[in-house]
């Protein structure tokens, strides 16, 4: 019983020093502001944000499913709200979806 209660303890003690251990800081990539058109500059800067993630990380907004409603105008993941597509030169066409 005794050796249970020193384990708990010790235990105990790694959870606490892990917890008090300091954290990653996390960068998230964003494509330029120059990337976006002028009406998304106008933005307020959460909006231009939202869309300059897009532009920097396709591929993980395309894994993220939207849950705004928005799968009967045919977007299938969270990703279509920022882009409509793609131009002849690689950049992107933005959809204003995500601006409201």
């Amino acid at each position: 019983m005794r050796r249970f209660g020193w384990l708990f303890l010790v235990g105990l003690l790694a959870v606490l020093l892990a917890a008090c251990a300091p954290q990653e800081e996390v960068a998230l990539e964003l494509a330029p502001v120059s990337a976006l058109p002028e009406e998304i500059r106008q933005a307020p800067v959460h909006i231009q944000e939202a869309y300059r993630f897009a532009v920097a990380n396709p591929e993980l907004l395309q894994q993220i499913p939207c849950y705004c409603g928005c799968g009967a105008v045919g977007h299938t993941s969270n990703y279509d709200c920022y882009i409509a597509g793609t131009n002849p030169d690689g950049s992107p066409q933005f959809d204003t979806h995500g601006f409201g």
